[in-house]
């Protein structure tokens, strides 16, 4: 018997393609529901997914799977950059129309005039003033990555930025600063989403034949014996184990763990996400399917809208947002639930994208693994856990199993491998 933890997209894949070769396996999620990340919840007809997701993958596979488990919306990529009370297109750095002639100058001027360009860039800082120069990288991505990430930039490597952060060239600079209607170079031509159900519906054709057992938290791993003990105090024994449980965790699973290996687990950092989800009684809100935020006196760093991603994700005549909001033992959150729905009130109706008097529903929810943090050298502490793990015979599968920033199709692919 071939035992999955987890029902992420990831295990699902991995319970999918094992019935496709008739192994038998059954899949252990700790939660009520599957799903994991790419999950949702209801409150009052509200639909609220486990922050953004959107599909944009180019993985024909991926895409056919997909497609077999539901209808879907496809939507431009367009995303907007919150600043000071100006609305930038996204990526700023080549959408800088709406912001006033003398920070435009001090941005363009630092950019022609970059001193930072060199051959040994050792961290993220020094990528971001070698790509931007001074001016614009002091003021977003610097304050940005402080806000996502919880880290200062130069603390960051660079091995996860890959084509995440657009780099333009001067004459795209020089467009975008004096025009509206620029080009989309967003790493994505298009962005899909399920017409009904939210995100986890484009895992319902690999989900359907998958035997999952919910509400069982794994407490013990034997991999000696080969058994699983749960929080219900019961226990699965297995053939192969394969897991998509975060390697943090795995401290606490394994009697005997090295001290190297625990230790390793312990450096290891991640980002948590505090969900503001708000439902409103009106239609009629900003149409930005998804922005960034980049003022400091803001918690959030993202926020998109259920309901332009699909209006089924809403009762009729209302609208919602929610809001990401990220912490981590480097950057802890001081504020209740309640005082984080204050504070993103508060700062919405600064920003003009609704009103108090809107709201029909609130809620704050806390996710404790939302990002892999990719510190100087995390590379090897991962790699002395994905050891230790492999002597044991358990696979790793998923963001956190692999330990990687993997978009929603890599994680697919990583339980088929």
């Amino acid at each position: 018997m071939t035992v999955i933890l987890g029902a992420g997209i990831s295990g699902i894949s991995a319970s999918y393609h094992l019935n496709q070769k008739g192994i038998e396996n059954i899949v252990f999620e700790k939660d009520d529901d599957w799903g994991g990340l790419c999950g949702n919840f209801g409150i009052d007809g509200f639909r609220f997914d486990k922050a953004i997701h959107l599909s944009f993958t180019s993985d024909e596979y991926v895409k056919e799977l997909f497609s077999k488990s539901t209808e879907y919306i496809t939507h431009n990529p367009l995303a907007y950059n919150y600043y000071k009370g100006s609305w930038l297109k996204h990526p700023a750095q080549n959408n800088l129309e709406p912001l006033s002639l003398n920070e435009k100058i001090k941005i363009i001027s630092d950019f022609v005039e970059n001193s930072n360009k060199k051959c040994n860039i050792e961290n993220y800082e020094e990528w971001l003033r070698a790509q931007y120069g001074n001016y614009f990288s002091e003021k977003f991505p610097l304050e940005y990555t402080k806000k996502y990430w919880t880290l200062e930039a130069k603390e960051l490597s660079i091995s996860w930025v890959g084509n995440r952060m657009y780099q333009p060239n001067i004459k795209e600079v020089l467009r975008g600063a004096f025009e509206k209607q620029t080009p989309n170079t967003y790493y994505a031509n298009e962005m899909r989403y399920p017409v009904k159900g939210g995100y986890k519906s484009f895992l319902n054709f690999m989900r359907k034949d998958c035997d999952i057992r919910l509400n069982k938290k794994v407490i013990k791993i034997d991999s000696i014996n080969k058994i699983v003990y749960f929080e219900d105090k019961t226990s699965q024994s297995y053939s192969e184990l394969i897991s998509s449980i975060p390697l943090p965790e795995y401290k606490n699973l394994i009697k005997d763990m090295p001290t190297i290996v625990k230790n390793a687990c312990e450096k290891l950092k991640y980002t948590s996400i505090a969900l503001v989800s708000i439902g409103l009684r009106k239609p009629n809100i900003p149409k930005y399917l998804w922005f960034y935020i980049y003022d400091e006196d803001i918690l959030a760093s993202r926020c998109y809208s259920p309901s332009i991603k699909s209006s089924n994700n809403v009762p009729v005549g209302c609208s919602s947002f929610q809001f990401e909001i990220y912490f981590s033992k480097d950057k802890t959150l001081n504020l209740s639930n309640n005082e984080l729905i204050d504070h993103i009130i508060e700062k919405s109706e600064k920003m003009n994208i609704f009103n108090k008097e809107d709201i029909f529903v609130k809620d704050c929810k806390i996710l404790k693994y939302g990002n892999v943090i990719f510190y100087h050298y995390m590379e090897d502490d991962r790699k002395l856990v994905l050891d230790y793990l492999k002597k044991l015979n358990i696979k790793t599968v998923g963001r956190f199993g692999k330990w990687e920033y993997l978009w929603s199709d890599q994680s697919l692919r990583s339980g088929c491998e």
